[in-house]
């Protein structure tokens, strides 16, 4: 006789595996600062705004500005320029000699003398790697006036940021910058008409 054989009969697995169709919502990582136990999100950082671009107007204004600022001051209006030749050329060596000094770089002279309603006859311009170069030129340059021409300078301005130190001798204005500061405004642009000399 055959034998039975007794039990269960296997299961048989199904091929195909059972996916669950819910589907979990994708966690958001916010950064916060908890703050007496409350949590808040942090705010996005505004995005940084370029420089604006300076225009022709507003560098005139600003030398404008510069220039008779003086007279608010209560001093009076801005003398005339002075005729003498002689006296000018002398105060002219001072300035660059009181620049050479302390190893200002790009010396340029502007001769605005056939230039109509100018403000003075000469711009001397240079440009230093920081503001404390900036700042020890410019008085480097006003030692020397007084040394060599017994002048100090009718007015000077923007020795609080030292960037851009503005030194008025009426017949010559020097201008004593912070390279970035002159390459944004550019004078030596502005007056192209007048007569450049590079000092070396």
């Amino acid at each position: 006789m055959a034998k039975k054989i007794t039990g269960k009969k296997p299961v048989k697995k199904s091929k195909t595996a059972t996916v669950s169709k819910t589907k979990k919502k994708p966690v958001k990582k916010v950064r916060s600062i908890s703050a007496g136990g409350i949590k808040k999100p942090l705010k996005k950082a505004a995005p940084k705004k370029g420089k604006k671009v300076s225009t022709e107007k507003e560098i005139q204004l600003r030398q404008a500005n510069a220039l008779v600022n003086s007279e608010k001051k209560g001093k009076g209006k801005r003398p005339k320029k002075i005729s003498d030749t002689k006296q000018t050329n002398s105060l002219l060596d001072s300035i660059v000699e009181g620049m050479q000094e302390k190893k200002a770089k790009n010396i340029t002279v502007l001769n605005l003398g056939n230039i109509e309603n100018r403000i003075c006859d000469y711009f001397v311009i240079c440009d230093a790697d920081s503001t404390t170069h900036v700042d020890a030129i410019a008085n480097s340059v006003e030692d020397m006036v007084i040394k060599k021409c017994s002048e100090k300078p009718y007015h000077s301005e923007g020795y609080q940021n030292s960037e851009w130190i503005l030194l008025d001798y009426i017949n010559i204005v020097v201008h004593v910058f912070l390279r970035e500061t002159r390459e944004y405004y550019n004078i030596e642009g502005l007056w192209g008409d007048a007569e450049v000399t590079t000092i070396d």
